[in-house]
């Protein structure tokens, strides 16, 4: 690990430790609340699409070919509460509606892409833990009354 990254960490963990000393909870975290949005699958994913350019709701669909039309309208929604997705209506007949990323959501492009880079190198790292963690818990592994692995 580099000095700059040694820096950036110890900055990262002092700020949190910050964000949540002004809290009793944990969950009132301000940080934590973002994450649980922008962390879900779909969330980052459609994000990552609209990047490209605006989308009508159809395109997005398959664009995301796995998403059902419930998940897709609600995760639609809850980025535009978060000030990330805007929604155009435009005044055709029928009316016509896309999406595209606002400034903020556009914001956020730069550091999914720190995390897409390191998700892409570090890839095979992961899946060999997997794969050991997986092979190490493959005998059937119980508690008994005092405590001890059986």
């Amino acid at each position: 690990m580099t000095v700059v990254a040694e820096l950036d960490e110890a900055r990262l963990v002092e700020r949190l430790r910050d964000a949540r000393a002004g809290h009793d909870e944990f969950s009132a975290c301000p940080v934590r609340g973002v994450l649980d949005q922008i962390g879900d699958k779909w969330s980052t994913l459609i994000v990552i699409t609209l990047a490209e350019r605006p989308f009508r709701f159809g395109e997005l669909r398959r664009a995301l070919a796995d998403i059902s039309q419930r998940m897709l309208t609600q995760t639609l929604r809850d980025l535009q509460r978060d000030g990330l997705v805007e929604r155009r209506v435009y005044p055709t007949v029928p009316p016509s509606v896309d999406y595209r990323l606002t400034p903020l959501g556009r914001s956020l492009l730069g550091p999914l892409g720190a995390l897409i880079r390191w998700a892409d190198e570090n890839h095979g790292a992961i899946r060999a833990a997997r794969l050991d963690f997986d092979a190490a818990s493959d005998r059937p592994r119980t508690w008994t009354a005092r405590g001890e692995i059986g």
